[in-house]
Order: structure tokens, then C-alpha cells, then sequence
């Protein structure tokens, strides 16, 4: 018996979390992964899964989220005006029907002034398209816009 994804949960610098259920995934590509061995913020060495590069497109109905998954300031903005504000996701769960769960670390390269450490991502780029649909982009060589060329 194969395992399906079931959903998706981004994890955004700030510890707010934004969990999509499958049917609201249009187009997805993660690029290389790999498996790498490391200490996080100096914690415990642990199995880690970093991609080089990230795409999706997320449909209007995935704005409607799980209210324990953000707090209080990402219900009031919706979720694709908190993504298109704040470019600052870091990592990702894929969740799988039978309840197994692969991190995904994207690439990232603080936006902040040296010296400052800032939520923004320099490899993250997200845009509306004419469909209303939310593209999110998280590549060191492209961006939303090289990536989705005929959607905005």
C-alpha cells in the first residue's frame, strides 16, 4: 500500500504555521532534495532535508485556514496577504494520509541589513495571479515571475 500527501504545513520565521489540505494544490515542484545531517540553532543533531529550489500555486480556497495553525495577526490580514507581506517561509511538512511526516528546508538568505537579522527571505517571491491564485517561488536563480511568466 502506498502512502499519498495529504497536505502540506508551511513553517514561517515567525512560528506561525499554515497547514494545505491537497485539493487546494495546483502546481508543485520541490527541486533536490536531499538528506544532510545537522544542529540547528544549536540543538541536538538531528536528519535534515533541504531542497534547492521550491514552487507551488495555491488556490483562493486554501485561504480559509485552521485557526490553531497562526495567531491572531495572520486570521485578521488572510493568509495570501500574510505570504505576499511577509516572504518568510523557512521550512515545510509533508504530510502523508497515513500520518508520516517529511521536513523540507527551503533556501534562505536573510533580506535584512548585515548586523540585523530580519524575517524576510532574498530567495522567496510571491505574487496574486489574474486567476487569483497565490504563487509562492523559493529559488536562489528564479523568481516568481521567471517561474509563472503567463499567470499575472
Amino acid at each position: 500500500m502506498s502512502k499519498e500527501m495529504s497536505s502540506l504545513k508551511f513553517y514561517f520565521r515567525n512560528n506561525e504555521t499554515w497547514t494545505i489540505n491537497r485539493e487546494y494544490i495546483g502546481d508543485l515542484w520541490i527541486k533536490q532534495v536531499t538528506t544532510s545531517f545537522g544542529r540547528i540553532h544549536g540543538g541536538e543533531l538531528q536528519k535534515i532535508h533541504p531542497c534547492e529550489g521550491f514552487k507551488i500555486e495555491i488556490l483562493p480556497d486554501a485561504e480559509n485556514v485552521q485557526t490553531d495553525d497562526i495567531n491572531s495577526g495572520g486570521l485578521e490580514l488572510g493568509m495570501f496577504a500574510r505570504a505576499l507581506k511577509y516572504e518568510d517561509i523557512e521550512k515545510m511538512e509533508i504530510i502523508f494520509d497515513n500520518k508520516d511526516v517529511d521536513l523540507i528546508y527551503f533556501p534562505y538568505l536573510d533580506k535584512a541589513t548585515p548586523g540585523q537579522e530580519g524575517l524576510d527571505n532574498q530567495y522567496q517571491t510571491t505574487r496574486i495571479g489574474k486567476d487569483k491564485h497565490l504563487y509562492i517561488v523559493i529559488d536562489p536563480e528564479k523568481t516568481v515571475d521567471t517561474v509563472y511568466t503567463d499567470k499575472f
